[in-house]
């Protein structure tokens, strides 16, 4: 048994986990969501032993490092913290719902990931100098848990539009939705928490890039769209607390900011040059 094979088995059991909750939702059937509970925690337990794994046979090999350097393996630990934090999420709210919305981002992060799409490599690759560093896991996982928050709150923002929109908001399918005050309550949550661990990430990555490149702050493009983001959802939260701003709005701007981290995550490293190009 190899990580790259539990990988491969993770993506799969992403797969079957959305599937179920898809399902249970459709058919509301709360025993059904219960498995998607089930095959999910499996899998993130799963994953947790591969990405083990993958650190351990870096070590193997002579270069030893922390599975957080490249756009394969940073995927990877987006689909791990997206379905961690739901799980985390379902249990506190008690409603599995959101399952349906939340974690087929985490197995499309997976299948970006295996398909190879963009030259995406999965090999063990030594780490470039600038990488040599102890703030890596600091940094890197402060991000990706705001990023996973993020994605979820995507998730619960679509949930909160198809329920409003909907002309009997509390019956049928949309009955087995939370109220729309509470999806509301919860995706402000959910976005207050990836705030914080973004702001997080971007201090930690600060302070990294001042060890490793004499500046704590030199725009690069990476540099300037994670500023770009932590601003727009600051704008979203201070305009929650002073204006009062909630319901459909923020729900699309949840989605809309989502597509921001995106841009951020993905898109400043396949299609703008600057100091993290590595992680393509």
């Amino acid at each position: 048994m190899n990580s790259a094979l539990l990988l491969n088995y993770s993506t799969f059991g992403y797969l079957f986990a959305s599937f179920i909750y898809v399902a249970a939702f459709l058919f509301k059937s709360n025993k059904a969501a219960l498995g998607g509970t089930f095959f999910t925690a499996i899998t993130v337990i799963g994953q947790t032993a591969a990405l083990g794994l993958r650190w351990y046979e870096s070590y193997q090999i002579g270069i030893g490092h922390a599975p957080l350097t490249n756009m394969y393996e940073s995927l990877v630990v987006f689909s791990w913290t997206i379905a961690g934090f739901y799980l985390y999420l379902e249990f506190k709210f008690k409603n599995r719902t959101i399952g349906a919305f939340a974690l087929p981002f985490a197995f499309a992060a997976m299948v970006f990931a295996e398909s190879g799409w963009l030259n995406i490599s999965q090999e063990i690759n030594p780490l470039i100098p600038a990488l040599q560093s102890n703030w890596l896991i600091a940094h890197v996982m402060t991000c990706f848990v705001g990023y996973a928050a993020f994605a979820v709150a995507c998730g619960i923002g679509v949930m909160y539009i198809i329920k409003d929109s909907s002309a009997n908001k509390d019956e049928g399918l949309m009955g087995t939705f939370p109220p729309l005050r509470v999806l509301d309550e919860i995706n402000h949550k959910t976005m207050v928490f990836g705030f914080i661990w973004l702001t997080a990430g971007i201090i930690t990555g600060a302070i990294w890039a001042n060890s490793a490149w004499g500046t704590y702050w030199s725009w690069d493009p990476k540099e300037t769209w994670s500023l770009i983001t932590w601003f727009f959802y600051a704008a979203i939260l201070h305009a929650r607390f002073t204006r009062g701003w909630q319901g459909t709005v923020v729900a699309w701007l949840a989605i809309g900011g989502f597509f921001n981290v995106l841009f951020t995550y993905y898109g400043v490293n396949f299609l703008l040059s600057g100091l993290h190009s590595y992680g393509s």
